[in-house]
């Protein structure tokens, strides 16, 4: 989500001798940034800023920063002397903005204004029935004195759905503790659509008849699914121990057959109730291969954690998501593997660990394997390679099943999907009685 408008921030000093660099501990900075989005999603950003000596021996003749976005338009900048003329490098990661400046100020306490402006179509986002409104966070915050963001939405918009991080009111200013290094995220509408069409390989290898089954999008308390259509039509359709619908079909010798189904998912931000007997609690309470609940290493970290919060906030701060495993197809860690290579994880694995130690402390959870709708595949990562897919899990709170994302909270520097997950999580199977079964399209 952050897409680290300010993820580099590099000061370059002069001090009175010619040819010296200085660290930036000898000026304060401080910023108020405006975020103005127009009706159609393009934002104006305008930044205001002042540096200030604390010393009497430097003084400031650059500075740069680098933004995340490719897309920058009308770009401008200016200082107490008049305007500066912008000099954008390009990275792989974005631009790099350097301003030299006009003014030189010099002396302990004075003050270097300056201001810096442009346009921009990436931070908000018009998908489907919601407008979503990415602010980047700051990756240095020690930088900076003071930073503060305002946000303005066209009326249009309505009101916020939610707001991360949440807000006391339905203010749009944010200090600088709470933009953070994950940023601001932001959602206007109600309820999202999507229309799906998805593909099933099935394929019979052996030399008799087999039957096997598909697992069809499910209703969930977050979504509510419309299948339109399923070609060819199952032998039967019958509903697990996880509320998943397996559809079953007969292959023949060597067969090899694609079902395709087509139909709408309608995706809601909060989850509507939903009661456990004692036997579903005693089931998502299980151990199994990839969630060994009554591993020592795991038990201890459930007495430890005792809350699905400190335990999401665990498994995102202690995990670190490995984009290289992405596109190998490796082997799948599980919750006791992934704490001796805490380095190597993906989705699966952030929720093993969630699943394993939540239910070594006596809390309901199981798997969700779906779609992640992402436009930033490195914030907000999916399998690039044999599918689309994203794997997250769910926690029962003793009223209903809640949705958390470790990995979108670790993958964007701290974004809030534990309070509120998204309209971006759509659920194709559940796995809650076993972690390998069923399989999703």
């Amino acid at each position: 989500m952050k897409r680290v408008l300010f993820i580099l921030l590099l000061f370059f000093f002069s001090s009175l001798f010619p040819n010296h660099i200085f660290a930036d501990d000898k000026f304060s900075t401080s910023a108020d940034t405006t975020y103005t989005v127009s009706d159609n999603g393009t934002t104006h950003v305008a930044m205001d800023a002042t540096i200030q000596n604390t010393t009497n021996t430097y003084y400031v003749t650059t500075y740069s920063l680098q933004v995340g976005y490719s897309d920058i338009t009308n770009l401008r900048a200016s200082d107490p002397n008049g305007p500066i003329v912008p000099v954008i490098q390009k990275t792989q990661n974005g631009e790099i903005i350097n301003l030299s400046f006009n003014s030189i100020v010099y002396g302990e306490g004075t003050k270097l204004p300056f201001s810096l402006s442009f346009d921009t179509n990436t931070i908000a986002s018009h998908n489907g029935s919601i407008w979503e409104v990415d602010i980047p966070g700051l990756s240095n915050l020690n930088d900076f004195s003071d930073f503060s963001v305002h946000v303005i939405v066209p009326p249009s918009f309505g009101d916020p759905t939610y707001i991360k991080p949440e807000q006391p009111t339905s203010s749009l200013t944010f200090s600088k503790d709470q933009l953070g290094k994950s940023g601001i995220s932001l959602a206007f509408g109600k309820n999202q659509a999507y229309d799906y069409s998805l593909l099933y390989h099935l394929k019979n290898t052996n030399l008799f008849p087999i039957k096997t089954e598909i697992a069809l999008p499910p209703n969930t308390n977050y979504q509510q699914v419309v299948i339109a259509s399923l070609t060819p039509k199952p032998l039967n359709v019958t509903e697990d121990a996880d509320d998943n619908w397996l559809a079953s079909y007969s292959l023949l010798p060597s067969q090899m057959l694609t079902i395709k189904a087509q139909g709408t998912i309608f995706v809601s931000l909060y989850p509507t109730t939903s009661q456990l007997s004692p036997s579903e609690k005693a089931l998502y309470l299980k151990p199994s291969a990839d969630w060994q609940t009554t591993n020592p290493q795991i038990e201890d970290l459930a007495r430890q954690l005792k809350t699905p919060e400190n335990i999401y906030d665990y498994v995102v701060n202690h995990l670190t998501y490995d984009f290289a495993r992405v596109n190998n197809n490796q082997t799948r860690f599980g919750a006791v593997g992934i704490l001796q290579n805490p380095t190597q994880a993906v989705c699966l694995e952030f929720t093993d660990l969630f699943v394993a130690i939540a239910r070594a402390a006596g809390i309901p959870a199981r798997e969700i394997d779906g779609y992640g709708y992402t436009q930033n595949t490195k914030e907000r990562p999916i399998s690039q390679t044999e599918d689309i897919l994203h794997a997250w899990p769910e926690y029962y709170d003793g009223q209903k099943w809640v949705m958390v994302d470790p990995t979108w909270g670790n993958t964007t520097g701290g974004v809030d999907y534990f309070h509120v997950l998204d309209f971006d999580h759509i659920a194709f199977s559940i796995k809650g009685a076993s972690p390998d079964y069923p399989v999703p399209a």
